[in-house]
């Protein structure tokens, strides 16, 4: 009873707001386009989201304060004698790989040309400001990180180079280059693994060994790939703005030079190219985005009309992309007007928008021309409030759950927070303007109907008698049936019907519903559950941010050097020891020793306990012993002293030795080609190490920013959004609808995000923010094609579920294909576009729109002709309630017509 209450008071507040629109159309047509001009006016406050690390990486994780600690402990500034290039992360930075086309780059010819290419990086010069009296010419020597004796700070590949060369022009023995870990000069020892790539080294019995094989202190015979560095300084917004342009005079010189000697394969990367690669993808989407527009709106014609000229509504479907496009500019503005930023992930909210507008539209459209037409325009616009829009807004309110839910503080993936916080705000307008403009545009076609004006034109159709004296092409243009015709003649009924809904109504509800059909069917969606679940046991996180920039980029390229010849070794990783330990303690000793065991690592206590064990001391010796040799003697050894980067020494007293208040090491892993895959267990395992170990302990890499707990960053939000959704179906079915439609609508969300997920990765697509994206909105686009049809075929009463499952059909699969139509064809030039964001948008998009248009008009009609709701006699709460169909039907005899009889 209470369901039956709300449903019929809902349906009448509706009727009422169509009746009060069909009253103002003026008012609520121009509303929406004067207020849409005023915020569009705020695009001069467009501003583009600069930290691409705060969109892709979680927000809330161990990781990020692990790196904050030890930022505090050893900064970037700090370090006076080497930096590893994969493992700090200062604010600016010049990183570019060199291979070799034929031949290695340690050769004469390469390793001279590289040389040089390191001079002319080191004295190129930058003017900032660009002209005037102030300004100024800077080089890498005043921005670049300086060292102990003020001398900027280069990558140890290029001192081994030196060597090299210097050796070769005074025709001695060249020193011996090792792989990973070699000794320069001055008898330091330097990891070169990262700088060094594809190398092939010399085996203990002069045997040639493959890529990256090399172990410690094995010789290099060749080498395909090196990784140069080089660190700038920001300090303040002036020096920064300076780092910034030294950024792409680098990538320019690079250019220039990679021209000049085609030998060489040169591939850079700054600071700046993620974020500009990454915002890059909106900027390639634009002409497509227009062409979708175009084609969308071009099908979208076509769908609203018909044959009968007078009741075709052409124009409908150019309307309804305005509306959509009005509140998309709408929603925009108010972005701008509060201060938000934009990146290339919101290429998904004008697809949310599109499928849930072009639904409502054509559910209008398709009401629309099953009322009276001898009825006024504003009865005909109540009846159409009345019908469409209480399951619409219930579309629109799950589409707001889903999306509101992820945009909430419990999402910790600020790229999705931020996306779903937007698109729940175009939604919202959207239905606004459904509501207000679309409607109003319906009232004024309406009125030229009543007045049988040409849809497309506008112009009087002339009556019959008058059109017959008119050529062919003018009759077959004018092509109208007029009130008093359709009663007199014996016309059969749907002679004036949409192209679509003859083929559904003689066709395809017949077909689909046939006895001998529905085993093929189900036969169908048992083959659909075993790919999706095929995909769905392998699916795989994409935590890799150069996964969604666009192609042929200089990030892509750079990555995909770097997989090529660096993925041998892991990066860098920092083993930090945050607080003060008994490093003089025996068993303290051989706890580190152990859990660097395995790694290529460049330790100080190795090296220290080594250089006691060299000159016959005791490795256990007292504090304030051990604390004295290692300040005194040991790091005033020429090639240990750039281990004072890596120790920390807290003052205990007047005349006290200090304590090792924190130090680190370097370890490096062996890899094979799942790089961040391992890279994730590693993590996992310290950490847990880490929590049971006497001696307190993290580890660092900049890349653990993105690994660090990005599985359940990603997929809650969908969690959460799939619940949000399965709870509120549940509480509606109390109050609002019928509880086996909640229960059909949920499963068809399930079976839909099911098989979206299945098949997305079989098709190579990785869980990343993107995907997730487009699953939460998968949701709602499912919802909106589903949802009519199965409230549709609930609310009839009598006869079999056949025939109510043709009529669901008829009235409402008919819209979801037509929105079907437009969205896929909206979707196929974003294909197009050379970017992998934009790549992954297609895939989940078109495999969301594929999955629900299987599910509206194949699984869910067969299977509800014998599966629950059953059909009993009498009109539900949910049922049409006064709405007629008129029928004709034509009976013969063997002569003549005998009778025309009409049912109501």
């Amino acid at each position: 009873m209470l369901r039956q209450v709300l449903h019929s008071g809902l349906r009448t507040c509706f009727r009422a707001l169509g009746r009060f629109v069909a009253s103002h159309p003026v008012f609520f047509a121009s509303a929406p386009v004067l207020l849409s001009i005023l915020l569009g006016a705020s695009f001069s406050r467009y501003r583009v989201e600069e930290d691409v690390e705060d969109l892709l990486a979680p927000k809330h994780s161990l990781a990020k304060i692990e790196g904050n600690l030890v930022d505090s402990l050893f900064p970037v500034n700090r370090s006076k004698h080497a930096l590893y290039s994969d493992l700090q992360t200062p604010g600016r930075y010049g990183r570019v790989i060199v291979t070799s086309r034929k031949g290695s780059v340690l050769d004469p010819g390469h390793l001279e040309t590289i040389l040089k290419l390191h001079r002319r990086i080191y004295q190129m010069q930058v003017t900032v400001p660009a002209s005037g009296l102030n300004s100024f010419n800077y080089s890498f020597s005043y921005l670049c990180l300086p060292d102990d004796k003020n001398v900027c700070i280069i990558d140890d590949i290029i001192r081994a180079m030196e060597e090299i060369q210097s050796a070769r022009s005074s025709n001695t023995s060249a020193p011996v280059l090792r792989y990973p870990i070699t000794q320069l000069a001055d008898g330091r020892q330097a990891y070169i693994g990262h700088q060094l790539g594809g190398v092939q080294g010399w085996g203990p019995s002069g045997a040639v060994r493959g890529l990256g094989t090399g172990g410690k202190g094995e010789g290099v015979r060749s080498a395909r790939a090196l990784q140069l560095t080089y660190y700038l300084q920001a300090r303040g917004g002036l020096m920064d703005r300076v780092a910034g342009q030294w950024e792409k005079a680098f990538c320019a010189e690079l250019q220039h030079f990679g021209a000049l000697h085609p030998k060489l394969g040169l591939y850079p990367s700054t600071s700046s190219s993620l974020r500009t690669d990454f915002q890059f993808s909106s900027v390639l989407a634009h002409r497509p985005l227009l062409v979708s527009l175009g084609a969308c709106g071009v099908l979208a014609v076509l769908c609203c009309s018909m044959r009968d000229c007078v009741r075709s509504k052409p124009w409908l479907g150019l309307l309804a992309l305005l509306s959509i496009t009005l509140s998309g500019l709408t929603a925009a503005g108010i972005l701008n007007l509060t201060g938000a930023t934009y990146n290339s992930t919101y290429l998904g909210i004008p697809f949310v928008m599109l499928g849930h507008g072009l639904f409502g539209s054509f559910e209008m459209l398709s009401s629309w021309r099953r009322t009276r037409e001898d009825q006024h325009v504003k009865e005909r616009v109540a009846s159409v409030f009345e019908d469409v829009m209480l399951r619409f807004s219930g579309s629109t309110m799950l589409h707001l759950m889903t999306l509101g839910l992820a945009a909430s503080p419990l999402t910790n993936m600020e790229a999705v927070r931020l996306f779903c916080r937007t698109a729940a705000l175009a939604v919202t307008i959207s239905y606004v303007y459904m509501l207000s403009f679309y409607s109003s545009c319906l009232v004024f076609t309406g009125y030229l109907e009543t007045g049988y004006r040409h849809g497309c034109f506008c112009r009087r159709v002339p009556k019959p008698d008058r059109l017959d004296s008119k050529p062919a092409w003018y009759r077959c243009l004018m092509y109208t049936r007029y009130q008093d015709e359709t009663q007199t003649t014996n016309a059969p009924h749907g002679v004036d019907s949409h192209l679509l809904l003859g083929c559904v109504r003689r066709c395809y509800g017949d077909w689909i519903t046939n006895t001998y059909v529905k085993p093929f069917v189900v036969l169908l969606y048992l083959v659909y559950i075993s790919f999706g679940l095929m995909g769905f046991l392998q699916v795989t996180q994409g935590s890799d941010p150069s996964a969604l920039v666009a192609m042929d980029t200089t990030t892509v390229l750079y990555t995909r050097a770097q997989q090529r010849y660096f993925s041998s070794y892991s990066p860098v990783i920092g083993f930090y020891i945050y607080e003060s330990a008994p490093y003089w303690n025996a068993s303290v000793q051989r706890d580190l020793l152990e859990y660097a065991k395995g790694f290529q690592r460049i330790s100080w206590l190795e090296a220290y306990l080594n250089y006691l064990s060299d000159r016959n001391l005791s490795t256990s010796q007292p504090r304030e012993n051990f604390t004295h040799t290692l300040r005194h003697a040991f790091l005033h050894e020429p090639q240990f002293a750039h281990f004072a980067d890596d120790i920390i020494f807290a003052e205990r007293g007047q005349g006290e030795e200090p304590d090792v208040a924190a130090s680190r090491i370097f370890l490096v892993a062996k890899t094979t080609e799942n790089k961040r895959e391992e890279m994730s267990v590693l993590l996992d395992t310290l950490r847990r190490l880490s929590l049971t170990s006497r001696v307190r302990f993290l580890i660092f890499n900049p890349s653990f920013v993105y690994l660090d707990r990005y599985a359940a960053a990603v997929s809650s939000p969908l969690r959460h959004s799939l619940l949000a959704v399965l709870f509120l179906l549940g509480l509606s079915s109390l109050a609002v609808v019928e509880p086996l439609v909640s229960v059909w609508l949920g499963l068809t969300l399930l079976s839909v995000q099911f098989g979206v997920l299945g098949f997305m990765t079989l098709w190579g697509v990785e869980l990343d923010c993107m995907s997730v994206l487009c699953l939460i909105s998968a949701l709602g686009h499912s919802a909106d094609c589903s949802g009519p049809l199965l409230c549709g075929f609930a609310s009839g009463r009598g006869e079999s579920r056949t025939r109510w499952v043709r009529v669901a059909l008829e009235r409402h699969g008919v819209p979801s294909l037509q929105t079907l139509i437009c969205y896929g064809a909206a979707l196929v030039p974003v294909g197009s576009v050379r970017s992998n964001l934009t790549h992954t948008l297609f895939r989940c998009l078109t495999l969301t729109a594929g999955c629900s248009a299987l599910h509206t008009l194949a699984f869910l009609p067969t299977l509800l002709t014998f599966l629950p709701p059953s059909k009993t006699e009498g009109q539900g709460p949910g049922g049409e309630g006064p709405r007629q169909e008129v029928e004709c039907v034509e009976m013969n005899d063997s002569t003549r017509v005998v009778d025309q009889i009409t049912t109501v």
